[in-house]
């Protein structure tokens, strides 16, 4: 998979593009560049929520964003819009990785530390070389 950070909007899905209809809006689906996690989708779609053309995308295929307008001249605003909730959510997103890397450091660090039997433990493991078990 590709790095997360780099994920946008790469244009219309080729296969449905939008089209005038007798309905008061215009069906639309945004492609990404390359697929989004499926941590990434539902807080995509929960940050895009509360806005007005419901913009979802599916968190198992985690590759077009769906929505809609009312008229075609808002397409553009509402692109900038979701490509904005886009770089919004990628930024949450790391933010969320990095977080929960820096919680697993620390608690493996406090194993380190322990007490008793189970620090001797840890720190005869923590000591092993397996370099040297290397074939030369």
């Amino acid at each position: 998979m590709k790095d997360i950070s780099d994920i946008y909007i790469i244009g219309v899905d080729e296969n449905r593009p939008p089209a005038l209809r007798k309905e008061p809006y215009i069906d639309l689906y945004f492609k990404l560049n390359h697929q989004a996690p499926e941590a990434w989708c539902k807080l995509f779609n929960d940050l895009v929520a509360k806005l007005e053309a419901t913009p979802k995308i599916d968190p198992v295929q985690g590759l077009i964003i769906t929505s809609w307008v009312r008229l075609p001249d808002d397409i553009p605003a509402h692109l900038k819009a979701l490509q904005q909730k886009v770089a919004e959510c990628t930024a949450k997103y790391i933010e969320k990785i990095e977080l929960a890397r820096a919680v697993e450091k620390s608690a493996s660090a406090d194993v380190g530390k322990a007490e008793g039997p189970q620090g001797k433990l840890n720190k005869i493991i923590e000591g092993l070389d397996f370099a040297s078990g290397k074939p030369h």
